[in-house]
């Protein structure tokens, strides 16, 4: 069986979202394989460009240097998708984490577990939309576009 790595970055040619290369920077974090690969193939094929994580301490691993001083970050991120329960860190903590002295890009959280206190807590903590999994695809896909529509892209 192949062993998949922490954080993939793939991008594609395709139409779509803008960012400082010609299209928005999602940032995927799913520790079901299956899943995460559905939707960046989705999101993908939408015209984004896609870095995926393979659980919460991929996606922190990878934030790390977007939070640095602007000089030292590597590429700006427009958006976070996340699974709310994944190994390490969760979608949650992630969000309850983020910086308040600076921009963060919108999370949308994504889980298997969405009750009322879930979802009251994500929304708390500033998600920009949460999904009961099982959901619709095209309703995610359209909440990221709705969502980026409303933001320029990260330069």
């Amino acid at each position: 069986m192949k062993k998949e790595a922490q954080t993939q970055h793939n991008s594609t040619q395709a139409d779509g979202a803008l960012n400082s290369f010609g299209r928005y920077r999602v940032v995927l974090a799913e520790d079901d394989y299956e899943m995460r690969s559905l939707l960046a193939m989705a999101l993908r094929k939408s015209g984004y460009d896609v870095v995926e994580c393979s659980d919460g301490t991929g996606l922190l691993t990878y934030l790390a240097a977007f939070l640095l001083p602007k000089e030292f970050a590597r590429e700006p991120v427009d958006l976070i998708i996340s699974d709310i329960r994944m190994p390490g860190v969760s979608g949650l903590e992630v969000l309850e984490g983020k910086p308040t002295n600076r921009d963060f890009p919108p999370m949308v959280l994504i889980t298997a577990f969405g009750d009322a206190q879930t979802h009251a807590l994500a929304n708390k903590l500033g998600a920009a939309a949460i999904f009961d999994k099982p959901f619709d695809v095209d309703l995610l896909l359209h909440k990221v576009k709705s969502i980026l529509s409303e933001q320029k892209p990260s330069k």
